[in-house]
């Protein structure tokens, strides 16, 4: 199994998070990782990228340039990343802020609200990256839920762990989200 994947967004979108905490997952089951974090020039507000590779092997390269999958968190990141997917690659799009005009046929493109979604589901515009997390887990199996919660206490500081139950909800909230649109 190799599984290669970019996340972008906006800085502050969770962006580098949900690549830490795919990462974390990853190590607590005993599975190679690399992760690379690429920020623009502005932290907040400015465009961020991270590359995640998970491998049952070795892994040569941390450089990702033919991702498997992509997770989409603002339109210029689809401008820039859809080009680089696999055919047969996953493409997850955060509707609620992507306008999504896939002209590709080879791909699984799964596109969800995930900010209405947090807003109506769980009254919490913040967890919206993890909803999108929670249905690439499910998507792809790369690793399971439970290793994702257990990697929050290591991203998450200490006086945030009260938020972890929350974060499992988006999870699961994603994770369901997905089964049903059955990509």
């Amino acid at each position: 199994m190799l599984e290669e994947l970019i996340i972008a967004g906006f800085g502050g979108q969770g962006v580098m998070s949900m690549g830490q905490l795919i990462t974390y997952a990853g190590m607590i089951e005993n599975k190679n990782v690399a992760w690379i974090p690429s920020y623009g020039p502005e932290m907040r507000g400015g465009t961020a990228n991270c590359a995640v590779t998970i491998s049952d092997r070795e892994i040569s390269s941390p450089v990702v340039t033919e991702p498997t999958s992509v997770i989409i968190m603002n339109q210029p990141s689809l401008t820039r990343f859809l080009p680089t997917l696999k055919p047969g690659g996953l493409l997850l799009i955060n509707s609620s802020l992507v306008s999504a005009d896939i002209s590709r046929n080879d791909l699984r493109v799964l596109e969800i609200p995930s900010n209405e979604l947090a807003n109506e589901k769980l009254n919490n515009t913040r967890v919206a990256n993890i909803i999108i997390l929670g249905a690439y887990i499910e998507s792809t199996k790369v690793v399971t839920i439970d290793s994702i919660v257990e990697s929050l206490k290591k991203v998450l500081p200490e006086r945030r762990h009260n938020l972890i139950p929350l974060n499992r909800q988006a999870l699961e909230l994603g994770a369901e989200f997905a089964r049903l649109a059955k990509v």
